[in-house]
């Protein structure tokens, strides 16, 4: 259904329709493809240390708007994207991403760089997390404002994907609609076949719940939820960290009607060797160790070969997102 090498061979985007902008001025753009009768919604850059996603979408930009407007995707399918929800941040991470991504050849990330500049929004600034609560929830961000008014034109969606991303993980993972599980079993069967063959292994933990995180099977969890996120923090106690939760893309999408299937990727920057991932965290902690050797370039080879850690190739990251949209689409097509 999607072309994925002619996909990642394209440029920059055309100019989109302003949406609406950010809190420090910058403009946010949306797009608009298609006539189909099944509306898809696409975001990425809802975390600001997550590059790859808002590369992957300007290319599929791109792509629709080089093609035919009657072509048979265009017939099938209406699409809205923004590829960028969070300029802002984007713009605070540029000393690391130095904009690798959207190259032509864009190789990989530098581990020291990356370490010494990564900057992440917290609770309460957080883009995914920041939907709006009512029509009337002026207090959150301007650009999840903005997003959710764009996207309440196309309502009610077939489809939603919000492309993420993560900082050390063995391996890809990919998130999903719970509800949506036992209709897309043959999306996971060729998910998991495709990063095989692509030679890589799968992010498989069980968090067992956590903040809405249910695993599904190898490789598939639930999507988080915003009720679930209040909960844990609620139950830790930090009853003002978890006021700061609103609802999330999916969330939001849902509340618009229909039954999406809405799905979230989970790319590694950098990869790490399954035997040295603790289950019960999110990210190994002996990786914070190499912020105190990132201004060394010897001293972080070292500490990288000893902990195994190697730079998953951005390209590799955007085509699997494609494969993660190419079967979500036709999971939605072809339920069951």
């Amino acid at each position: 259904m999607l072309p994925i090498p002619e996909i990642l061979a394209g440029g920059p985007p055309p100019p989109g329709t302003p949406i609406g902008r950010s809190r420090e001025g910058r403009e946010l753009y949306g797009y608009r493809f298609g006539n189909g009768p099944r509306n898809v919604s696409l975001i990425a850059g809802c975390h600001a240390d997550e590059p790859v996603g808002p590369a992957m979408l300007d290319r599929l930009v791109c792509w629709l708007a080089g093609g035919p407007a009657d072509g048979p995707l265009l017939a099938d399918w209406s699409f809205r994207i923004v590829p960028h929800a969070n300029p802002d941040g984007e713009a605070r991470n540029a000393a690391w991403t130095e904009g690798r991504a959207a190259r032509p050849d864009p190789g990989v990330y530098g581990i020291a760089t990356y370490l010494k500049r990564v900057v992440r929004d917290l609770p309460g600034d957080d883009v995914e997390f920041g939907f709006p609560r009512g029509e009337d929830d002026r207090e959150a961000r301007p650009e999840n404002r903005a997003i959710a008014a764009f996207l309440a034109t196309g309502a009610p969606y077939a489809l939603h994907a919000s492309f993420h991303g993560m900082g050390f993980a063995a391996g890809p993972s990919f998130l999903m609609e719970a509800g949506w599980a036992g209709r897309a079993q043959a999306m996971r069967d060729n998910l998991r076949r495709k990063v095989a063959e692509m030679g890589y292994q799968l992010h498989d933990v069980d968090r067992g719940g956590d903040k809405g995180f249910h695993r599904i099977d190898q490789g598939f969890t639930t999507r988080p939820d915003s009720q679930a996120m209040v909960a844990h923090f609620e139950a830790l106690g930090d009853e003002a960290t978890a006021a700061l939760f609103r609802p999330s893309s999916m969330e939001y999408v849902r509340s618009l009607g229909g039954d999406p299937l809405t799905i979230v990727s989970e790319m590694p920057l950098f990869l790490l060797p399954a035997r040295h991932y603790q289950e019960d965290k999110v990210r190994p902690p002996a990786i914070f160790e190499l912020r105190r050797v990132a201004d060394d370039p010897h001293a972080l080879v070292l500490e990288l070969l000893k902990h195994g850690v190697a730079p998953m190739p951005i390209r590799d990251q955007m085509e699997l997102q494609l494969s993660y949209l190419a079967e979500a689409l036709e999971a939605v097509a072809n339920p069951g």
